[in-house]
């Protein structure tokens, strides 16, 4: 396990970046110390400009900021864009960075892919929603339909002590990080608390001693779960384990249902999920599609007591290879929120699939059901086989020229 237990946090579901940016950026307005965030993708778009003046505004009046973007989501960031926060103050940190190969981005697998955001000490958001106009409805139709978390509480301590760890040197933070992960739950405390008292839990993949602790959180909340089970994932094709207890827990009389992309933002998504469909409907699962626009949710739920929001899909990169962190909720109160939310968008803007729609070239999909069930079962083993990247992070320092620049306008003003 990660982290511990933790009762008495104060939570808020946040949907699309309508509820998310606002909170996020007056957040970063009454900072009044640190500012910790982490994140997939930032763009330069409205989002991400808006983003990058409230990190200035907070350098300059004092406060210690520091920013992570990953090298392959984050690899176009220009230069003036970095350089303006640095010279602020802003310690601006990228993930990996890797050089293009005859232009092309080399480092394709084992990104940071968390989006976590830490006030102080005292709020964070955790969740899936990225530093991009493309998570705003008026961005079209391609926006994406997606979720966070904004908690205050005890947790809080927990992401913020995780997100410092990340930013020490690698010898420093495999030592420190490895000592701070061996607190275990204290479970007879959480029964204790009840259900009713914001229980909360960050757990987090890496490619270390926690390779398997988000997906090992949906086995144990899948297995123990006797009336309801929905999940919502943007890119689902999960690993045979996960896969047989979704079919299980619908054999044994739990209502299941995935919600996954009608209209994806990448088409190979939906086609991967598709290959799964047959035995998942045939063991009683109920797909249904979101159809409005891409969705990039990563959010589940289980009876009424258990809830995750997080930035780890259900497919190989997040599994087996990305950086991931979620935020595992034990509160009714956040989970009928959640439930209600989904039961609307299920009924208002999804389609349900049936055996007879897949029936229709079915003699084609079998060899790919055939491959892709092989595939499941050996996937997590044969990425392996692969370089496991360490928490490489370089701090991106502003050019020469400009910071000199710069630096003789100010005083130039002072004068």
């Amino acid at each position: 396990m990660n982290f511990p237990w933790r009762a008495g946090n104060r939570l808020s579901l946040l949907i699309n970046g309508e509820a998310f940016f606002p909170r996020v950026f007056a957040a970063i307005r009454a900072a009044e110390r640190e500012v910790l965030i982490e994140t997939f993708i930032l763009f330069e778009d409205k989002v991400g400009s808006q983003l990058q003046g409230e990190l200035i505004a907070a350098a300059e009046r004092g406060v210690s900021v520091e920013l992570t973007v990953d090298g392959y989501g984050s690899a176009d960031l220009s230069g003036a864009f970095v350089t303006a926060m640095s010279e602020a103050g802003v310690r601006v940190h990228m993930f990996d960075p890797q050089p293009r190969l005859l232009g092309m981005r080399t480092n394709l697998f084992r990104r940071m892919h968390r989006k976590l955001v830490v006030i102080d000490g005292r709020q964070a958001f955790v969740g899936g929603i990225n530093f991009s106009a493309d998570h705003l409805a008026d961005f079209g139709p391609e926006a994406k339909q997606d979720y966070a978390v904004e908690v205050e509480g005890p947790v809080v301590q927990d992401i913020q002590q995780f997100v410092l760890a990340m930013l020490a040197p690698p010898e420093r933070q495999r030592r420190g990080w490895t000592l701070r992960a061996r607190a275990k739950p204290d479970s007879q405390a959480a029964a204790r608390a009840g259900v009713d008292s914001g229980q909360s839990q960050l757990v987090i993949r890496d490619n270390r001693e926690h390779r398997n602790d988000i997906e090992r959180q949906y086995l144990q909340a899948i297995g123990s779960a006797r009336q309801r089970l929905l999940i919502v994932n943007a890119y689902f094709f999960p690993g045979y384990r996960l896969l047989r207890e979704i079919r299980r827990a619908a054999l044994r009389g739990v209502r299941v249902e995935l919600i996954l992309q009608g209209q994806p933002d990448m088409p190979i998504a939906r086609f991967s999920a598709r290959i799964l469909y047959d035995y998942l409907l045939r063991g009683g699962v109920r797909i249904l599609e979101y159809d409005s626009r891409p969705l990039h949710g990563k959010v589940a739920l289980v009876d009424d007591e258990w809830a995750t929001v997080g930035s780890s899909n259900l497919d190989p990169l997040s599994l087996s290879l990305n950086l991931e962190a979620n935020l595992i909720i034990r509160d009714r109160t956040f989970n009928r929120q959640l439930f209600e939310h989904l039961q609307a968008l299920s009924s208002e803007h999804c389609q349900a699939i049936s055996q007879a729609q897949l029936a229709r070239g079915a003699f084609w999909r079998m060899p790919l059901v055939f491959l892709g069930f092989h595939l499941l079962r050996h996937f997590p083993a044969w990425t392996g086989w692969l370089p496991a990247h360490t928490a490489k992070l370089a701090l991106l320092q502003p050019h020469a020229r400009a910071k000199a620049a710069r630096n003789d306008t100010l005083r130039r003003e002072r004068q």
